[in-house]
């Protein structure tokens, strides 16, 4: 999007207020979709120190994750945790993963993520 979706910047901003990590949401964002739960910056970054501080060969970025949230202004990134990337049938990875997307990104988006049952 040429100019971020004001709606989405809302989403966002209530996510980030911390009133819920629980808010599932489903992107299209350069022809990937991503579908999961969202949650604020501050959560998401703790999330991905802890995988990893918890590796071997990736300890040291760590801390990287560990730095403060800066807060000036609406949010520009949207913060997914037990998400996935859909690909035909099958969500990449299985168990969910973790992604930051910018807004400004998002070329389209629903409320809900979206999962496959296997008959």
């Amino acid at each position: 999007m040429s100019k971020p979706d004001e709606l989405l910047i809302d989403v966002a901003a209530l996510v980030e207020s911390g009133q819920s990590n629980q808010m599932p949401l489903t992107v299209v964002t350069g022809g990937a979709v991503i579908t999961g739960r969202l949650a604020s910056e501050a959560v998401w970054r703790q999330r991905v120190s802890e995988v990893l501080t918890d590796s071997d060969r990736l300890g040291e970025f760590a801390a990287v994750f560990d730095a403060p949230v800066k807060k000036d202004g609406p949010p520009t990134h949207l913060h997914f945790h037990v998400a996935r990337i859909l690909q035909g049938t099958v969500g990449i990875p299985e168990t969910g993963g973790m992604y930051r997307v910018a807004i400004e990104d998002v070329n389209a988006w629903t409320m809900g993520d979206f999962s496959y049952v296997d008959h």
